[in-house]
């Protein structure tokens, strides 16, 4: 009898060697010549020739395998080795035998196994059903959609696993045709680009671009509520017509994929990678960098160049406004070497100015896009990497800096300086006792004016957790007091804010400042009592609803608007205040 088990090399040495990759559970690998029941199928498995490589088909993928079907007595009932013609089906569908499928996605390829059945018979002699089978290879099949609207084989795998996303472009090459051959569509021989999230050729392409990956050969059967639909499609862009209701057959291959990456996340400064760059570090915020740029409008007309024939290359720090603010976000994000294009919106450009350079003028409104490269860059040093010393010193510059653009209203760049400042001189035991003390002062400040620039931008539980560190070291700092009960009042929390107040009273009783927050505080205490007193009036009143109802209501909003009016007024007192008040103490000025 002729069966598969001739062809076992018989070299058993290795047959122990756990394959790369390979994932054992909770049996050891299976031994030449083992043999195991496979669960929940009621197979029994013996491996007679190890496979190759670590992966193993799934069901509804294509198998192409060679077989010898045999009886409990060793009659053969069926061979393709007979007909010299291994067999190609679907797994999943019982083609072969039924059950025989959970068997073959144990194998790897070039695996050789006996299978045998559970005798169902009920017969003596037992009558069990053998399978010997090589496994040669496999398809793998998709269900893009998992509704059977888009089928994919997977003919030739890519190269890496990495997969093109809604915003990368993308280079595919394809040819589409119907059930009965005609080719309604084919690119040339160097593809076509388009971006994924825009669409291309019929409504499912997207999504099966997607699944890709790059170098990615497959055949797609589309069904046509993922095609052309009920409507067919005319003859247009040279793209033949297409019948109504017509299912396609497509041969498509990715052949690259640029990524695009959303810098800002509101898609109004896109990074397009031409280029990768080297390792795996990038600039960061405050580094010093170096690039080469060509600089356009969405017309193609080039207003600046750095680095670019004969020009010299730009040099500037990054977070510090030396660039507009969509290129400076962008350089953060790429490592040295990397080009890329990067489409940058007005908001993140020159804004609604105009805006005279090199080679053109900038419009008003205009969308910009740098093609750049990044030649070399120095990153900011970390704290770990300085001596105590230069750690203070750097420190008293950022909060400089940061004095700066508090002064100049741009709380949201000060609140960064003042946060790297404090991290300069973070409590890591590197500081002499001299230098403690200045660390700790330095710490301190940082805080307070972090919490100001959070006032600034209604972060109120940004200021709170900054006063509060504050306090942890300096429980009568005033200021710290004063500035979280401002952020206690912003968010209704006025039994806090009333406990810093007192406390804040007591450290310094004629604190002008304290002393105007404490009266914006009784009003706004006794506004809210009155409110609640009318609520509950209301609720419990037991006088006609449909009368009293929309004269209460009324008499509620007047109170509100009025309240609302004594708030903005005492706002308004605390602001005059804190205007002509010494810096060392007042709400929102930083320390110098």
């Amino acid at each position: 009898m002729a069966v598969l088990s001739e062809i076992n090399d018989g070299d058993e040495e290795n047959e122990l060697d756990e394959e790369p990759g390979e994932v054992i559970e909770s049996a050891p690998p299976q031994k030449v010549g083992e043999e195991r029941e496979l669960s929940n199928c009621g197979l029994k498995k013996k491996l007679i020739k190890r496979g190759t490589g670590w992966e193993t088909p799934e069901l509804n993928d294509q198998v192409t395998v060679h077989y010898v079907g045999t009886l409990e007595d060793g009659t053969k009932f069926d061979s393709s080795r007979d007909k010299n013609q291994p067999i190609t089906f679907a797994l999943g569908q019982g083609e072969l035998a039924a059950g025989l499928d959970h068997g073959i996605i144990t194998m790897k390829k070039g695996e050789v196994a006996l299978f045998t059945f559970p005798d169902e018979s009920g017969v003596s002699p037992p009558n069990s059903k053998k399978f010997e089978v090589e496994l040669i290879s496999w398809i793998k099949v998709v269900d893009v959609c998992r509704d059977g609207g888009i089928i994919k084989k997977i003919m030739e795998k890519g190269a890496v696993d990495e997969r093109p996303r809604d915003p990368d472009e993308v280079l595919v090459k394809y040819r589409v045709a119907l059930a009965d051959g005609t080719v309604v569509a084919e690119t040339p021989d160097e593809g076509v680009e388009f971006h994924v999230k825009d669409g291309h050729l019929f409504l499912g392409l997207p999504r099966v671009i997607m699944t890709m990956t790059k170098g990615e050969k497959a055949q797609l059967i589309v069904q046509p509520q993922y095609a052309f639909g009920e409507k067919g499609s005319e003859a247009n862009n040279g793209v033949h017509s297409v019948p109504p209701n017509s299912v396609l057959h497509v041969n498509i291959e990715l052949v690259s994929f640029k990524p695009v990456i959303d810098v800002t996340g509101d898609s109004k400064v896109l990074k397009k990678i031409l280029k990768e760059g080297e390792g795996a570090s990038t600039a960061n915020e405050g580094a010093n960098v170096t690039v080469s740029y060509t600089a356009k409008l969405e017309d193609g007309t080039v207003f600046e160049k750095r680095g670019i024939d004969e020009t010299h290359p730009l040099e500037f720090i990054t977070d510090e406004e030396q660039v507009i603010v969509g290129l400076d976000r962008a350089v953060v994000t790429m490592k040295k070497g990397e080009r890329a294009i990067i489409s940058i919106h007005p908001d993140y450009a020159f804004g609604d100015v105009e805006a005279k350079r090199d080679f053109a003028i900038v419009p008003p409104s205009s969308h910009v896009v740098y093609d750049v490269e990044i030649r070399d860059f120095i990153k900011e040093k970390a704290p770990w990497e300085l001596k105590s010393n230069e750690k203070i010193e750097l420190a008293k510059r950022k909060k400089e800096e940061g004095n700066v653009l508090f002064k100049g209203c741009k709380y949201e760049r000060a609140a960064k300086k003042y946060d790297k400042a404090a991290d300069y001189v973070g409590e890591d035991g590197s500081f002499g006792d001299d230098e403690e003390k200045q660390a700790k002062a330095l710490r301190v400040s940082c805080w307070l004016n972090g919490a100001a620039c959070c006032l600034k931008l209604n972060d109120f539980p940004g200021a709170i957790k900054l006063c509060s560190q504050v306090l942890d070291v300096e429980f009568c700092n005033v200021k710290a007091l004063y500035r979280r009960a401002q952020a206690y009042i912003e968010t209704g929390d006025f039994l806090l804010a009333d406990v810093d107040i007192k406390k804040a009273l007591e450290l310094d009783p004629q604190n002008r400042e304290v002393m105007v927050m404490k009266k914006k505080l009784k009003q706004l205490q006794a506004e809210n009592d009155k409110k609640e007193a009318k609520l509950y009036e209301n609720m419990f009143a037991h006088k006609d609803k449909d009368s009293s109802v929309p004269t209460k209501r009324l008499k509620v909003e007047k109170e509100v608007d009025d309240g609302r009016k004594n708030e903005e007024a005492v706002a308004m007192e605390m602001d005059k205040v804190a205007d002509s008040a010494a810096p060392s103490v007042d709400g929102l000025s930083v320390d110098s």
